[in-house]
C-alpha cells in the first residue's frame, strides 16, 4: 500500500495548533456585506480559526445560484485582514487555483464532484506542483474509498503534504433522513490505512438540516476526527443556497460550547481504539440495513395493494423458493452459512406476509 508523506495541520500554521480544527462559513459568498458580517461574527467564537466561503458553485441545476466569482475572493481577503481568520475556498479547474494564490486563499479545498473525477484531479494537482499550500480532498461522491485515496495521493505525488481529507458522507439511492448518509466505516478505514492523515468531518452536508448537526459533530470527534466543516451564515434563512443546513453565528457558537472534546484531552499520537473502532462500523452497517429494510416493507407495502386490487394471494410459494434458492446463493459465496441465510430470508420473508397481510385486510374507507 503506498504511503502518504504528510504534515500535521499544527504545522501548517501557528494558529491551527489547537484542536480540533474548526472551519466555518456561508455555504456561498453572497456579497460583500454578507460575508464581512458573518465573519466578524465568527471571530468570537474562539474556537473557530478557518472561513470558509463558496466562490464558485458546481450545482446540478444552471438555475441554482452558483456564486459571485473572482469578486468573491476580493471579499474573502477584506475579511481575513479584518478578522485574522484563515480562508479556504473550493476549487474546480486550474484557473480557480490561480485567482485563489492571487488573492492570498490559505487552504484550498476539493469538492465531492471533483474528487469523483480523476482528470479533473490530475489537472487540479498538477496546477499545484511546487506550490506550498494546504489542500483539503472531500470523499466523491459515491462510497467509492480508492478512489477517494487516489485523489488524495495525485496531490500528494506533486509534493501537497499539507493534506486532510474531507469527510461529508455519500449520496443516498434512496430517501434517507439525512441529506448524506454518514458511511463511518469508510472514513475509519482511511484512517487505518494512513493513521497520519488528518480527517476532518463535514457535518452540515452528511446532515442537510440543522437539526442534526449537533449529532454529527458529536460522533465525529468520538470517532477521532481531527476537525469540523460546518457551515455558518449571518442569516440563515435568506441564504442563496443550502440554507437549510446553515447555522447563525450564534447557533454555531452554542453547539461547539456544548460538544464534547474528550479525545483531544489525550495525546496527539494516542492509538484509535481499535475496537470502538470496529463497532461503530457495525453500528453504520447495521443502520443501513434497517434502512434498507424499510424501503423494502415499503415495496411490499405497494405489492399487497396490487394483490388485493387484482385478487391475487399473499403467499406464493414459487416466489419464495426462488428467493431462497437465489440469496442463499448469493450468500454462499460471500462466505455466509446456509442455514443463517434460510433463517434470515424467511423472517424477512415473514414479516412481508404480515405487512401484505395488513393491507389485504384494511377496509376501504
Amino acid at each position: 500500500m503506498p504511503t502518504l508523506n504528510l504534515q500535521p495541520i499544527s504545522s501548517w500554521n501557528n494558529s491551527l495548533s489547537k484542536k480540533p480544527l474548526i472551519i466555518s462559513g456561508p455555504c456561498s459568498a453572497e456579497s460583500q456585506e454578507q460575508l464581512l458580517s458573518t465573519a466578524r461574527e465568527l471571530k468570537k467564537i474562539e474556537r473557530v480559526k478557518v472561513i470558509r466561503a463558496g466562490i464558485w458553485k458546481p450545482r446540478t441545476s444552471p438555475n441554482s445560484f452558483e456564486g459571485v466569482g473572482v469578486i468573491g475572493l476580493e471579499w474573502l481577503k477584506l475579511a481575513k485582514k479584518e478578522t485574522g481568520l484563515l480562508t479556504t475556498v473550493e476549487v474546480t479547474t486550474p484557473e480557480d487555483i490561480e485567482e485563489c494564490l492571487k488573492n492570498e486563499v490559505d487552504i484550498l479545498w476539493i469538492g465531492a464532484r471533483s474528487s469523483s473525477n480523476p482528470v479533473f484531479i490530475r489537472k487540479l494537482a498538477d496546477s499545484l506542483r511546487g506550490i506550498d499550500i494546504p489542500v483539503l480532498v472531500k470523499n466523491p461522491i459515491h462510497p467509492d474509498m480508492e478512489l477517494w485515496i487516489g485523489t488524495l495521493e495525485r496531490f500528494n505525488k506533486v509534493g501537497i503534504n499539507k493534506l486532510a481529507a474531507i469527510h461529508r458522507g455519500f449520496y443516498p439511492f434512496e430517501k434517507t433522513a439525512l441529506r448524506n448518509i454518514p458511511k463511518w466505516e469508510i472514513p475509519l478505514e482511511l484512517k487505518r490505512r494512513y493513521p497520519d492523515l488528518p480527517i476532518i468531518c463535514d457535518p452540515s452536508h452528511i446532515a442537510g438540516n440543522v437539526d442534526s448537526i449537533f449529532e454529527i459533530a458529536q460522533k465525529a470527534l468520538y470517532l477521532g476526527m481531527d476537525g469540523l466543516m460546518i457551515e455558518s451564515h449571518i442569516d440563515p434563512p435568506s441564504a442563496l443556497s443550502d440554507a437549510e443546513q446553515q447555522l447563525s453565528p450564534d447557533q454555531l457558537e452554542f453547539l461547539l460550547s456544548n460538544l464534547i472534546y474528550s479525545h483531544f484531552v489525550f495525546e496527539s499520537n494516542l492509538k484509535h481504539d481499535k475496537l470502538e473502532m470496529f463497532r461503530e462500523q457495525l453500528d453504520s452497517i447495521d443502520q443501513q440495513m434497517i434502512e434498507l429494510l424499510s424501503k423494502r416493507m415499503e415495496i411490499v407495502g405497494q405489492i399487497g395493494e396490487y394483490k388485493k386490487q387484482n385478487n391475487l394471494t399473499i403467499f406464493q410459494l414459487r416466489r419464495f423458493q426462488k428467493t431462497i434458492n437465489l440469496n442463499t446463493r448469493i450468500g454462499r459465496k460471500l462466505g455466509l452459512s446456509r442455514d443463517f441465510l434460510v433463517k434470515l430470508i424467511s423472517m424477512i420473508h415473514m414479516e412481508s406476509i404480515i405487512k401484505q397481510n395488513e393491507v389485504m385486510s384494511r377496509k376501504e374507507e
